[in-house]
């Protein structure tokens, strides 16, 4: 049986690929905190509450053109999920390619997605 921790990160990337802002926010609390550890090319930042969680996931759908977007992996204990993952993106502004290799790690409690800690490393594929 699957757990209501993974069911909702699940929810909350299938929100994420059809670029659905409303079915993303459903998935999030209103405190919570996504914290992006940053890369070699793209910088670190934290954004606390379901607003500021939504401009950071409209940033990534509005600034590049994701070409690959792959989670590979889920472990799930109790109310964590931790997923494993790469992606491979456009910069719009400057047709940049990265190509990242991340981890997630999110806390999820009642349903709603409390936390997400991003760790990634990336890699200029194209200028």
């Amino acid at each position: 049986m699957k757990s209501q921790a993974l069911t909702t990160v699940e929810k909350m990337f299938a929100a994420f690929g059809s670029g659905d802002l409303e079915k993303f926010r459903e998935t999030v609390s209103e405190d919570t905190v996504w914290i992006y550890h940053g890369t070699q090319e793209i910088p670190k930042a934290i954004f606390e509450g379901k607003d500021r969680a939504t401009t950071f996931l409209n940033n990534i759908l509005t600034q590049t053109e994701v070409l690959n977007f792959e989670p590979q992996q889920f472990i799930c204990e109790g109310n964590m999920v931790v997923v494993l993952g790469q992606e491979h993106q456009r910069v719009k502004a400057s047709g940049k390619e990265l190509k990242q290799k991340w981890v997630q790690v999110y806390t999820v409690e009642n349903g709603l997605i409390t936390r997400m800690e991003e760790f990634a490393s990336s890699e200029v594929v194209s200028q």
